[in-house]
């Protein structure tokens, strides 16, 4: 068994109709053959949870049909041919490969409905993946601690151990996910990411992903006091989709608190009575579909301390998303940095450095090379600590639009005074409203 397993997301273009077996043995033979693969993975094992995504400089036969090619490394090593979840194995010299092979799907997000008192309530919605809604997600999501992997890891070994049929009364697993922690750090985003990613790596397994949003607080606070029988309702329709065992379910139930808050408060309460049948009716519907192999619960809170330990309990991984670091902050700027540059909105004649790189700048400067915008936009990282990741990503667009006077392109180090003003003002106006 190798130490290294790339993982090859291709992308099939939206009108290819190339063979899939073609179109594998097109691109396994430019993978075997790729001189540049040693520094990419040398590349993507400074961060575990990088990625490279190949779009240029494909062989023509591949331009064609493929739109583009994800590189990423795995932070385990690979488990045995006969795991379900594998779709294709290659060995390329010290590495093995995975290969998965998608298109997107480009239809809209459609809404669920349910009867209530006589009125079409939006109860979920809905969307077939892998979306063009949530392409590149993943990707552009920035956390510390290999947040990610850890979650894919996760979900994955969940669904082995399903399909393996391991006794759940021996080993226990309800393939529950509680993402917990401030509003704005990304946790909604992140299970959307899991979920397009997870439907590209199973794509050999199901047929189809299916992604339902459940958005419990704006539905189930407003008909409250039918809450337990639209709980009821609700996954009693969602069983519907997990019974065709060729489907992967993934539930995403945001804001988890308004439907799984504690019992011990709602009995001090004036409506106990319907906030417990809430509650109970939640754990009931989840002790059930847990014995489905191909479903899994995704859940964020904003306010962990109002959810019902019994939830709690049955959450498998109960993962806290903070406000994010000054390294995840400084390469959250630079990704949009780079996007700026990309539409020609910023022009740039430095490298903008990712912030390992950064670390190790100082080698590079003994050899005459100086990075003072990296350092500059450093700097703002620091200053921007006490932001969420939502607020992070306004900023680029701020910095431009209240500092620039219209003026596009502008230069690199013009935009980085425009940036640190914009977070000035961000913080001031925060202090303002507090």
């Amino acid at each position: 068994m190798n130490d290294i397993c790339l993982h090859v997301e291709v992308l099939q273009k939206r009108n290819s109709y190339c063979d899939a077996e073609e179109l594998k043995s097109l691109v396994t033979n430019w993978i075997q053959t790729n001189s540049e693969l040693d520094s990419i993975v040398k590349q993507l094992s400074e961060r575990k949870d990088s990625y490279v995504v190949v779009d240029k400089q494909l062989p023509k036969q591949l331009t064609t049909n493929v739109d583009t090619i994800n590189i990423s490394l795995s932070r385990f090593t690979t488990a045995n041919d006969d795991t379900p979840i594998q779709t294709s194995m290659a060995t390329t010299g010290t590495y093995i490969v995975n290969y998965y092979f998608y298109q997107l799907n480009y239809e809209s997000i459609s809404s669920e409905d349910m009867e209530c008192d006589e009125e079409q309530l939006p109860a979920a919605k809905h969307t077939i993946l892998p979306s063009n809604e949530f392409h590149n997600l993943w990707e552009s999501l920035v956390f510390s601690e290999h947040i990610k992997d850890y979650l894919l890891d996760f979900v994955l070994t969940s669904l082995i151990f399903a399909d393996k049929g391991v006794d759940t009364k021996l080993i226990n697993w309800n393939k529950v996910v509680l993402l917990h922690g401030p509003p704005g750090t990304g946790k909604t985003s992140l299970c959307r990411a899991l979920a397009h990613k997870l439907s590209i790596r199973l794509r050999n397994k199901y047929k189809t992903s299916q992604l339902i949003e459940i958005n419990s607080h704006s539905l189930f606070s407003k008909w409250f006091s039918e809450s337990g029988k639209l709980v009821m309702k609700l996954f009693e329709k969602i069983k519907e989709y997990v019974e065709l065992d060729d489907q992967l379910i993934l539930v995403l139930i945001d804001e988890v608190e308004s439907l799984a808050h504690t019992r011990q408060v709602s009995a001090n309460g004036t409506e106990p009575s319907d906030a417990i049948r809430v509650v109970n009716a939640l754990l009931t519907q989840l002790d059930g579909i847990k014995n489905y192999p191909n479903v899994v619960i995704l859940t964020t809170s904003n306010v962990t301390n109002a959810i019902d330990l019994a939830f709690v309990d049955r959450a498998d991984i109960k993962q806290y998303i903070g406000l994010p670091t000054v390294e995840t902050i400084y390469d959250i700027y630079r990704s949009c940095i780079v996007e700026l540059i990309k539409r020609s909105i910023v022009s740039c004649d430095e490298s903008i450095l990712s912030y390992n790189q950064l670390k190790c700048s100082e080698q590079l400067e003994a050899f005459g090379t100086t990075f003072a915008g990296n350092y500059k936009l450093l700097q703002i990282a620091e200053k921007s600590l006490s932001l969420s990741g939502r607020t992070l990503r306004k900023i680029p667009f701020l910095a431009i639009a209240l500092f620039s006077g219209g003026r596009i392109p502008i230069s690199f180090a013009q935009f980085l005074e425009y940036l640190s003003k914009a977070v000035t003002k961000q913080l001031e106006e925060r202090s303002d409203l507090q």
